[in-house]
Formats: C-alpha cells, sequence, structure tokens
C-alpha cells in the first residue's frame, strides 16, 4: 500500500480579517511541529489570502482558495479564477464544499467544472462529497457517495488525481458538534476508496488521500486519524483556535 502523507486542513469559511487573520495564521504556525509524515492547509477568506500568504512566507503551510472558478477570466461576477488564487499566494482550492451545495445550489455538475479547472491551472484541488441526515437516514449514504464521486470526478484523468485529495464530510456532522464515529467515517472512506479503484485503478485509489470533515476536535482526532483509510482532516470551527487547531494537526 502506498504511503499516504496526512493532509490537515483548516476552512475558516467567513471568519477573520486581516489583521486577525495573519495573527491566528501565525499561531498555528508556531503551534504545530515539523513533521515529515503530514502537511497543513489553511484556506482564509478570498479577501486576506495575500496576508495570510505573506505572514506565512517562512512556513510550509498550504494556502487554499475555499472555491474556485472553471474559467481563467471573464464575465463572472463573484468568482475567483485559478489564476487570481495563485496572484494572492495560493496553492489549492476547496470544491464541492456541502455549504456551496446546500446553500448556494451548486450541483455535481458544477463542481465537477470547478475540479477540472482548479486541476488544469495547477491548483491541487480538495473535492467535498457527503451525505445529509435524511440520505442517511434512508440508507442511501453509499448511493450519495458514488453519484456525487463519479460526477464530480467525470473527466478527470487519472495522471491528474495526484493532485486531487477528496474531503468526505457528512453534513449532519457539519458545525452541529455531531461527529460521525470512527467506524462510521472508516466504512465511508473505504467505500469511496472503492469507487476510485472502479473509476481508475488500484494504485491510483491507494495514493488518493481522503479527509475526514464534520466537527473534527481535538478530542476525537487521535482516534479518526488511526482508521486506516482517513488520511487527514477537514477542519471547520476549531481551525479558528490556534490551540486547538495545532493539537489537530499534532495527532498522535
Amino acid at each position: 500500500m502506498a504511503t499516504r502523507k496526512a493532509l490537515l486542513a483548516g476552512n475558516w469559511k467567513m471568519h477573520t480579517n486581516a489583521a486577525t487573520g495573519c495573527k491566528l495564521a501565525v499561531a498555528v504556525a508556531n503551534s504545530c511541529a515539523k513533521y515529515d509524515d503530514r502537511e497543513v492547509l489553511i484556506a482564509p477568506p478570498f479577501t486576506i489570502m495575500r496576508d495570510v500568504a505573506h505572514a506565512l512566507k517562512e512556513s510550509a503551510i498550504i494556502i487554499a482558495s475555499q472555491n474556485v472558478c472553471w474559467e481563467q477570466e471573464g464575465a463572472f461576477t463573484g468568482e475567483i479564477s485559478p489564476g487570481m488564487v495563485k496572484d494572492a499566494g495560493g496553492a489549492a482550492a476547496i470544491v464541492g464544499h456541502s455549504e456551496r451545495r446546500q446553500i448556494f445550489g451548486e450541483t455535481d455538475e458544477m463542481v465537477n467544472n470547478r475540479v477540472k479547472g482548479g486541476l488544469a491551472f495547477g491548483l491541487m484541488v480538495i473535492f467535498c462529497i457527503g451525505e445529509t441526515l435524511d440520505e442517511r437516514e434512508e440508507k442511501r449514504t453509499f448511493a450519495v457517495l458514488e453519484e456525487q464521486v463519479r460526477k464530480g470526478l467525470a473527466g478527470v484523468a487519472a495522471k491528474d488525481m495526484l493532485n486531487v485529495v477528496i474531503a468526505y464530510e457528512p453534513v449532519w456532522a457539519i458545525g452541529t458538534g455531531e461527529t460521525a464515529s470512527k467506524e462510521q467515517a472508516q466504512e465511508a472512506h473505504a467505500f469511496v476508496r472503492e469507487i476510485i479503484a472502479e473509476i481508475y485503478e488500484k494504485t491510483v485509489a491507494e495514493q488518493i488521500r481522503i479527509l475526514y470533515g464534520g466537527s473534527v476536535k481535538p478530542s476525537n482526532v487521535d482516534e479518526l486519524m488511526a482508521q486506516p483509510d482517513i488520511d487527514g482532516a477537514l477542519v471547520g470551527g476549531a481551525s479558528l483556535e490556534a490551540e486547538s487547531f495545532g493539537r489537530i494537526i499534532n495527532f498522535k
């Protein structure tokens, strides 16, 4: 089995400004040790990406945007292009987050365009998937995940999957304080890896990193990261406090 480097990603969502964001970023950098087996990523608001990137210029922390358009430029009011992400110091983008799907109505087809757009311009893409509470209670979790994976990665070549990270984030566990049990999370991650093996091949499935997102916190990160198919975390609220995010990064 391929050795997969863990990725601990902090999604700040619509929080912080230039001053508080830079202070938080530096505190996070100071709170985590230097590791060879894991990477750290921060996704600040678009408006302060450049400031945070500058504050972390001596750090190995990756800067990401919270979304990205599939076009490099044009009449797309309110969007941010891959080139703009790079110009602001970013090297990655989160795509398909449940809040984009649920609140703003982004479809699998739109998410697929964003995935391909980000990859075409050299960004690492964190591709988010996950079921709602109703879908889980209706025992449709696997069907939903398979559909999201297949539609979201349609047309993505195997060679480009080296720059894709999948984030499984059960919608019912985001910002609710509820967390999938380690068994539930592992089961979903293993299933997604099987789907990747079917779409591509076993070596791609073994190499791809699959993160868990959904109320990850210091008290549960160790047991989640102990699961064989969980390769990191996409962290929301707990990434807004340097001590808690630092503990997550320094998982045992």
